[in-house]
């Protein structure tokens, strides 16, 4: 299934607050809609927001084709809907482009938005199943962190696109999804994903990957990116940081894969990137029910900044970076 696209005039997309409990396709018919599915992750994930972000043009004009300021506006909206992943604002910009050659014009370039992350997802898949290969040997155990499949990416994914394609290969022992607090996406959607498609794994705490790092229970962590700086620095769900400072410690890879439309070249480093603090309420309920006592405060930064001497890889449609650090564990050859 896709995760989201261009359906009978409007934009239809899986409702990812409603996983795993079950499968609802959910139509967006206008700028308003789509807005509020951006702001509450019914449709997340970097490369689905780029093309959220391109429909997301179309529905715009459609709207306004009669008033260049209400359309302008409309679009500014989507554009800014979520400020930290760069695909959003790079999805809008380039359908945007298009208004001048009338809304047909601009939906050719949204679809074109779609089907080249649809690509790119097939593209990762094998560029980084090699290097995993080459780096950690014919079996390997998996830490991911939050959800990096066909959800967050139309089809396929970008890390779990990796993951499903090593299982394709039969060179995966395990995954370990790490939950992904507060939301939960990992324990809820990269779960689901991978019970789909048949590939071995177990949920853990955020907290513990380091630990299982440590043990021996991981070969190398696979994540996915909402922008990769000019200087390589990787922005991510919170939690990403901790794991890639785990496997610095372990000495084993710290991969990060993402399609190019993620690397912005406009922006230096981590510490320019405006980072999302979502609503306290996330991290003080869930699922209606309180997590912490009456009139307590709390903070929820929704990425981190993983520096750039971290990572030791990033893969991407067109290339394989390699970033700089060496893994030293036993058992996985330098590269």
């Amino acid at each position: 299934m896709r995760s989201i696209d261009w359906v009978d005039g409007a934009i239809e997309i899986i409702d990812q607050r409603r996983l795993p409990g079950e499968v609802v396709r959910r139509r967006l018919a206008t700028v308003a809609e789509l807005v509020d599915a951006v702001r509450s992750l019914a449709v997340r994930g970097a490369p689905a927001l780029g093309v959220a972000g391109a429909l997301g043009v179309v529905l715009a004009a459609r709207e306004h084709p009669d008033d260049p300021v209400a359309r302008d506006a409309a679009v500014r909206r989507i554009a800014t809907a979520r400020p930290t992943a760069v695909n959003l604002a790079t999805g809008v910009a380039r359908a945007a482009s298009r208004l001048a050659d009338g809304p047909e014009a601009v939906l050719a370039a949204a679809l074109a938005v779609r089907d080249e992350e649809i690509a790119a997802s097939a593209a990762m898949a094998a560029s980084g199943a090699d290097l995993v290969a080459e780096l950690c040997g014919a079996s390997a155990r998996i830490l991911t962190h939050c959800n990096t499949g066909g959800l967050a990416a139309v089809t396929g994914g970008t890390a779990l696109a990796v993951v499903t394609e090593l299982h394709r290969r039969g060179v995966l022992r395990e995954v370990i999804a790490s939950e992904t607090r507060p939301l939960l996406q990992g324990a809820r959607l990269t779960a689901w994903e991978l019970a789909q498609a048949g590939v071995p794994y177990r949920v853990a705490t955020d907290g513990a990957g380091p630990y299982l790092m440590a043990r021996g229970d991981v070969d190398a962590v696979l994540v996915g990116a909402d922008r990769i700086c000019a200087n390589l620095d990787v922005v991510n769900k919170i939690g990403t940081y901790a794991h890639a400072l785990g496997a610095a410690r372990a000495g084993i890879p710290f991969i990060v894969v993402a399609p190019e439309s993620t690397i912005d070249e406009s922006t230096p480093d981590g510490g320019a990137v405006p980072i999302e603090d979502r609503d306290p309420g996330e991290v003080l309920r869930f699922g209606g029910t309180a997590a912490a006592p009456a009139g307590a405060a709390a903070v929820n930064p929704a990425f981190d900044v993983t520096p750039c001497d971290l990572v030791t890889a990033i893969v991407t449609d067109r290339r394989v970076i390699r970033a700089g650090r060496l893994h030293t564990r036993a058992g996985c050859p330098h590269r």
